[in-house]
């Protein structure tokens, strides 16, 4: 029987329905887990990756993770590879078992912060994660998987995540120049919500170990059921119940993690986000301190008040690409062989690939970036927000997605903003933006509309994001009504979101 896979890949990852529930059917099956793994097995063969080398396999704290890694492992020792079980782990930690545990590959079972229902896998080479290209070569080698007539290999386990806390205990202590012993952070109240993911982690193993007051923090119990919010730093009811949760024990800062801890974001001591453009804003002052005139690649939908913060404040050079986690880490990586010094790529969603940390998209590396910078201001009396009141937020910003209504989602989707980019060259008062480089970006500078918006493809959905970012009252809905008239002739396009949102505004 022909099998087919291709349906599972999301981005650079593998993701799927691992629980069956009323109208979904399981995707993530026993055979295809099993197949998938063998793809991987076979492209790093292919690779030159020998037979016995230690592959790791880590997981999150979904019901599904057992099942799933029984496969898994099964796959690598099938393969005659040396699977090396680390159980409960972050999805960076696995990647640092390639430089830690001498590992030629990893795969870390999780789907990020999608619902209970929802599990997948992604795979690490000593490169980093593999990419789009990639992982078509390895769903492609596990459609046709078929297990060798060779030894099979073996397995252990392995508690990586002790070794990897301590990495980022040694970071903190090493920058603020001190020791374990001195307990640097003593005095500091500091909140982990880990959201019943994986992070819970960082408050008993690398706060409470220097000396932080953990006792605020909540659901740092791994359960897989997320029965308390979606472990997801871009949901509007996790981020409430971090700010609460700081607020009311009186913390210095609030820290949340997405399920598998690749991303992050906090709160300072009154509860106000760090999230987004703010923590992008935090982020690149950490990494332009030894990198004067750095440049800082971000994701498409950051605001002009960022760039002006980047470029004129902190004396960077601010490169907005695509979004896509791996897309601003490619070009990252892309930059800096040119000889471009990038330290850092971001995306407002939370991931930060920091150059000094193999362009690894760590959550727990950034707060512990901003836990350091955070007690390197407690000691001359300031507050961490104190660094970014210079960047302006806009004064109103919205988001609208727009749905299309054809499988041929992608060459529609295309037309459409390919339609609005000739309707600007025409139009005197519409400004396409000079770094436009997703989508189309239009800059509106008359004082009814006083803003942008921008209108791209979504990286893996029939979905048109439509963001706007305005400094006049009211110039959200101006803009929306002047893009609206434009769209609305695209009858496969529901712009119902745009009109919704013009009445209730």
């Amino acid at each position: 029987m022909n099998k087919s896979y291709k349906a599972l890949k999301s981005g650079t990852d593998i993701r799927g329905v691992a629980v069956a529930t009323e109208g979904s059917p399981l995707q993530l099956t026993d055979e295809t887990v099993f197949d998938l793994t063998g793809g991987f097995c076979r492209w790093l063969l292919s690779r030159g990756v020998v037979p016995g080398s230690r592959i790791a396999v880590g997981h999150d704290s979904r019901i599904s993770a057992e099942r799933i890694k029984t496969q898994v492992l099964s796959a690598l020792m099938a393969f005659g590879f040396h699977a090396v079980d680390c159980g409960l782990a972050s999805t960076p930690a696995m990647f640092m078992t390639t430089v830690d545990f001498d590992c030629a590959g990893a795969v870390q079972i999780t789907a990020s912060h999608h619902p209970y229902d929802r599990n997948g896998l992604k795979f690490f080479t000593p490169a980093g994660g593999v990419d789009s290209a990639d992982l078509d070569q390895i769903i492609a080698l596990g459609e046709t998987c078929i297990v060798p007539d060779t030894p099979a290999g073996s397995a252990e386990r392995a508690d990586y995540m002790t070794v990897y806390a301590k990495r980022l205990r040694d970071m903190i202590c090493a920058e603020l120049g001190t020791t374990a012993a001195e307990q640097p952070l003593r005095g500091y109240k500091i909140v982990v919500d880990a959201g019943n993911g994986v992070g819970g982690f960082y408050a008993s193993d690398v706060l409470a170990p220097l000396g932080a007051d953990v006792s605020g923090s909540q659901f740092l119990e791994p359960d897989g059921m997320f029965p308390h919010h979606a472990p997801n730093p871009e949901n509007k009811a996790a981020m409430d119940a971090v700010s609460a949760a700081t607020v009311q024990a009186g913390a210095d800062i609030g820290i949340i993690f997405d399920t598998d801890v690749d991303r992050a974001a906090c709160v300072d001591e009154t509860g106000k986000e760090i999230n987004r453009n703010r923590l992008v804003a935090l982020a690149s002052i950490i990494a332009l301190e030894n990198n004067p005139g750095g440049t800082i690649v971000t994701d498409s939908v950051t605001s002009t008040g960022l760039t002006a913060f980047i470029n004129d404040t902190l004396g960077g050079v601010h490169y907005r690409y695509k979004r896509g986690y791996r897309n601003v880490i490619n070009k990252q990586l892309e930059l800096n062989k040119k000889g471009i010094n990038c330290p850092l790529a971001i995306e407002t969603s939370g991931h930060a690939a920091f150059r000094d940390n193999y362009y690894l998209d760590d959550g727990a590396y950034l707060i512990t970036k901003i836990v350091v910078k955070t007690a390197q201001m407690g000691k001359t009396g300031q507050k961490l927000t104190g660094l970014i009141d210079a960047l302006q937020d806009p004064l109103e910003a919205k988001e609208l997605r727009l749905k299309i209504n054809t499988d041929a989602f992608k060459s529609y989707g295309e037309s459409v903003i390919a339609a609005i980019e000739q309707h600007a060259k025409t139009a005197a008062d519409w400004r396409v933006a000079d770094d436009n480089r997703e989508g189309i970006r239009i800059f509106f500078d008359d004082a009814v509309r006083d803003g942008w918006f921008l209108l791209r493809m979504s990286v893996h959905d029939p979905i048109m994001p439509l963001n706007i970012e305005s400094d006049a009252p009211g110039g959200t809905k101006a803009i929306a009504e002047t893009i609206l008239a434009l769209l609305e002739k695209y009858a496969l396009l529901d712009c119902g979101v745009i009109r919704d949102f013009i009445a209730d505004t």
